[in-house]
């Protein structure tokens, strides 16, 4: 397997991508290189380093290796400082553990596992700091250790592989309608209800509905981020992976598929609704949606993520990277609750004595 280091053609130094202003900076000799120059400068060393991914990774299918372990892993070895470095299978860019130089695995993300686009982050690490202490805030119960600099150390900036599902949905939307109006005659009021039977056919368009494809992060924490806007997206290339970790998707499409069908059901459905107007009320009775003229593309969207162990569970925190959305369930530290359960019970107990003592007077 190869490996792939953005070097600063200035200093040697590392290039990773900058959030903020949306190119590749050099930390060392703060010089900043637009994504056209990275292009011109890179263009060859990716063609290259897939090429010879290709060749690795063909030479390796033909040895009958079944040990688990190896099925399991991959080695690499940092071009920075030679130290190797193993990865998850589902792992396509990391950090080495030993310089701290980003390094992106070529021959990852190729063939059936190369994403079409990938949308860069637009929230710097910072930023998505300051962003996780301002929510802590609102939260009194959390333990200290939650936003302590330790910690806060394990915030990573990881882009997630997605699909983006476009169609057309055909919706047949059957509903009973009722119309009332009611009036005074002598000493009585009189309600008329009448009941129709509306039945409606429509085709709605959907564009880049999303669906993590990842095991390992739960849908309903991606699901609480979104949305994403696509107009930033960028035609893939790994020199946008610099600096940050990735995944390649481990959950195909035709098992995306359904989750997907799910999403746009109900939302096709609320849409139809919205013509039925003109009665008093409705109710749907019937619907069935299906999808045409699907297609998908395999992309990579950026999130912040950190994860948390408290008292034997797990808790994990996620960031929209382009909107700085957030979502996540915190850890409960009981001593503090039960401290300010304790204080707001002496506070009750002491003025309902006061209060008892006035009244007694």
């Amino acid at each position: 397997m190869n490996t792939v280091q953005y070097k600063c053609p200035n200093c040697g130094a590392e290039l990773t991508f900058d959030p903020e202003h949306q190119n590749f900076n050099c930390e060392y000799c703060d010089t900043s290189y637009t994504e056209a120059e990275m292009q011109q400068l890179y263009q060859n060393m990716e063609q290259q380093a897939n090429q010879n991914a290709d060749a690795a990774a063909e030479t390796l299918e033909s040895e009958n290796d079944d040990k688990a372990f190896e099925n399991e892993t991959r080695l690499y070895t940092c071009q920075n400082c030679g130290a190797q470095i193993i990865a998850e299978a589902e792992t396509s860019a990391t950090f080495c553990y030993y310089c701290h130089a980003p390094v992106v695995l070529a021959g990852r993300l190729t063939g059936e596992y190369k994403p079409a686009y990938v949308l860069p982050f637009a929230v710097t690490r910072d930023a998505a700091v300051k962003k996780f202490h301002d929510w802590c805030k609102k939260r009194w119960f959390l333990p200290k250790s939650f936003t302590s600099e330790k910690q806060l150390e394990k915030m990573t900036g990881v882009y997630v592989p997605f699909w983006l599902t476009n169609c057309d949905a055909k919706a047949d939307v059957t509903a009973l309608a009722k119309k009332e109006r009611s009036w005074r005659q002598g000493d009585y009021r009189v309600t008329e209800t009448k009941e129709y039977a509306v039945k409606r056919l429509a085709k709605v368009p959907y564009r880049g509905v999303p669906a993590d494809g990842s095991q390992k992060i739960e849908d309903a924490l991606m699901d609480a981020i979104e949305p994403f806007s696509y107009d930033k997206m960028k035609p893939f290339s790994m020199k946008y992976l610099s600096g940050f970790m990735a995944q390649k998707y481990d959950v195909p499409y035709d098992q995306i598929l359904p989750r997907i069908h799910k999403r746009i059901d109900t939302h096709a459905v609320k849409v139809v609704e919205r013509s039925i107007t003109g009665y008093s009320s409705h109710v749907v009775t019937s619907h069935n949606v299906q999808m045409e003229n699907i297609r998908h593309d395999y992309v990579l969207l950026p999130v912040w993520f950190m994860h948390y162990q408290y008292h034997g569970k797990d808790y994990d925190f996620a960031m929209n990277g382009q909107t700085g959305t957030q979502a996540g369930t915190p850890p409960l530290s009981w001593p503090k609750a039960l401290i300010c359960s304790g204080v707001i019970a002496a506070a009750v107990i002491g003025l309902a004595i006061l209060l008892g003592g006035y009244l007694f007077r």
